[in-house]
């Protein structure tokens, strides 16, 4: 019983492991393309001229 419990601890650390840095690396991923397509001032100022 001990076995399995260890067994069970383990790979639900181990799915952690996989799934926390894929959250964070989508976090990142996107916050870049945030920052990269936002629509800048400029765009509007140019528009309005």
């Amino acid at each position: 019983m001990t076995l399995v419990l260890v067994m069970m601890a383990f790979f639900a650390v181990l799915a952690l492991d996989i799934a926390v840095p894929a959250m964070v690396l989508s976090a990142m991923a996107l916050l870049r393309w945030t920052v990269c397509y936002w629509p800048s001032p400029r765009l509007y100022e140019e528009r309005a001229a």
